[in-house]
């Protein structure tokens, strides 16, 4: 059968392709009526937001530990800001903050999803050999041997839409139409993982706000995020204390937390599967009263 093309793409009432799982390399996510809550766990000292806060192994430990105590259903541990303008690291510094933490927590927490958060093969395959289920890779999963490693270990992945890289792409953002584009991109990115062998019930899709796009770009691709369920994958939006989010208060030292559960609500309002967050048990809690006060329009068929 022929996929819809874009302009025939559903209308936010359709939600008929929403995943409802996720294969994970031993484990399965299952899909209802509210967003899984991703953690974040930044092990780096110049992340945008909390840059050095959990650069310290222990400190990283323990904050990955109160994530998952606090309900996060995924931990994403990276080594590496991906903040434009960013200065890469060698893959064996990634490793190096990464592998002490990972061990840590999921000595302590066994039974914690944990992702990581990296571009790099080396550091995914350490990742995964300590117990990690998801490579969540901003470039889409663009080195070969990325793909290589996924497809034979089985792990989960997200592959995200970024225009350039950390060090270029805010440089002059520019799209023809952003969300025709980035859903090309995506359904593009999604077949190309599935012919090169990573089966179709393990790929998340990740339009990538803040990702080479400018304020206005971001506020159109959450608003059109419910048109990316027909891709049939889950969807991630990682959208937690971003710039767009001082551009619309008109305070760009706003603390974004609360507009962080704003955006997430909506999104939970289109379907989006996964919502990644610096904090995790605020935003749990306003999906539980948006839920309960009937905020999700996302019917149990559907699901």
């Amino acid at each position: 059968m022929r996929e819809p093309s874009f302009q025939h793409v559903p209308s936010p009432g359709n939600l008929d392709r929403r995943a409802t799982k996720w294969q994970l390399r031993t484990r399965t996510l299952a899909f209802g009526r509210r967003p899984l809550v991703m953690g974040i766990l930044n092990v780096t000292p110049d992340s945008f937001s909390d840059g050095g806060a959990f650069f310290a192994s222990q400190q990283a430990i323990e904050h990955g530990i109160a994530l998952v105590d606090e309900g996060a259903d995924i931990l994403d541990v990276g080594g590496e800001s991906t903040r434009p303008y960013s200065t890469a690291v060698s893959p064996a510094d990634e490793a190096a903050r990464v592998v002490p933490v990972l061990r840590g927590i999921l000595a302590a927490r066994p039974e914690a999803i944990v992702s990581i958060d990296t571009s790099k093969p080396s550091v995914a395959e350490a990742a995964l050999a300590l117990g990690a289920e998801i490579i969540n890779d901003v470039t889409g999963l663009a080195d070969p041997q990325m793909v290589e490693l996924a497809t034979a270990s089985g792990a989960g992945v997200c592959a995200m839409h970024m225009q350039g890289t950390p060090q270029t792409m805010q440089d002059n953002p520019t799209y023809a139409n952003v969300v025709a584009d980035v859903f090309n991109y995506l359904q593009q990115r999604r077949d190309a993982l599935q012919a090169a062998g990573i089966e179709p019930a393990r790929i998340c899709l990740d339009p990538g706000i803040g990702f080479g796009k400018t304020h206005a770009h971001n506020l159109e691709l959450m608003a059109a995020c419910h048109r990316f369920h027909v891709l049939g994958c889950p969807l991630l939006v990682g959208h937690s204390r971003k710039g767009f989010i001082g551009h619309v208060l008109g305070d760009k030292t706003a603390d974004r937390d609360a507009g962080t559960l704003g955006a997430g609500l909506a999104l939970a309002r289109q379907g989006v599967q996964v919502l990644r967050v610096h904090a995790v048990r605020p935003l749990r809690d306003a999906l539980q009263l948006f839920e309960a006060c009937g905020g999700l329009v996302v019917t149990p068929e559907s699901t």
